[in-house]
């Protein structure tokens, strides 16, 4: 297993979303110098992969994790779409030569919309399909899969809402390569107590983001108890990376003091 249960768990930042001042490849550098471990990425770009594989380099950051291909426009993901599998497929293999790349750990599923109107059961059919083509392909080069339920107030119409979904598709595709992408914020709307949801999700969890909520900017500024929730993560025996995955309410190095605490918690 690429995630050991036997180990500390590491920080690290989703570096789409905190330094964005900088450019992409120069985020890493930044990361390092605020004490993350690591660094994930969204949606990487063709031309961002040669930089990055120079700054992992120099600045000896592992890139944990990066996305399978949104899709075009305002699309949130191409899984759950029935007439859009032979696009996700090819999103599949772009995000395989990506990870393979930048010896990325870990890539991240995200479900889609369906258009007005798509038989649910259809999509959900496709969505496994896909998750299993996913967890084989990545299983040749030793990438973990994850899918991630996002909730429906930020992303209307998303079609994997909520925990108890996640877990049911999980369990029906039923692949030893597909895991839970947990993130605090989504689940903090969408379950009504987060420490029981990370107890429920536990067997699943292969990957750990967080922001506050409401707001989805970094903890302390919204209603997220953080020291009860790192403490459920802890009681799992989960030991992977936690990601700051925020919207910093202004410049990120002026909203990091939430890291010594964390630290703590996590160590």
């Amino acid at each position: 297993m690429l995630n050991s249960r036997n180990t500390a768990m590491q920080l690290i930042s989703n570096i789409s979303m905190l330094f964005t001042g900088l450019p992409l490849a120069d985020r890493l550098a930044a990361a390092r110098d605020a004490g993350f471990d690591g660094v994930e990425i969204q949606f990487p770009e063709v031309d961002d992969i040669d930089p990055l594989r120079t700054a992992i380099d120099d600045t000896g950051l592992p890139v944990v994790l990066i996305n399978v291909p949104r899709g075009v426009g305002d699309e949130v993901g191409l899984a759950c779409l029935p007439d859009r599998q032979e696009d996700y497929r090819a999103a599949v293999q772009l995000c395989a030569g990506q990870a393979a790349a930048l010896s990325v750990r870990k890539v991240n599923v995200l479900s889609g919309r369906p258009t007005a109107g798509a038989d649910p059961a259809a999509c959900r059919r496709t969505l496994i399909d896909n998750l299993r083509h996913t967890a084989d392909v990545m299983s040749d080069i030793g990438v973990q899969v994850m899918v991630e339920p996002v909730n429906p107030m930020d992303v209307p119409g998303f079609f994997l809402t909520g925990l108890e979904a996640a877990t049911g598709v999980l369990a029906e595709a039923d692949h030893p390569n597909l895991f839970l992408q947990f993130d605090f914020y989504h689940m903090a709307l969408t379950e009504p107590d987060l420490s029981t949801a990370i107890a429920r999700a536990a067997p699943w969890i292969g990957h750990v983001q967080f922001a506050d909520a409401p707001g989805r900017n970094e903890p302390g500024s919204g209603g997220i108890d953080f020291t009860a929730a790192l403490q459920a993560l802890r009681d799992t025996g989960y030991a992977g990376a936690v990601s700051a995955e925020y919207r910093p309410a202004a410049d990120t190095a002026a909203g990091l003091g939430w890291m010594k605490s964390f630290r703590k918690a996590l160590a």
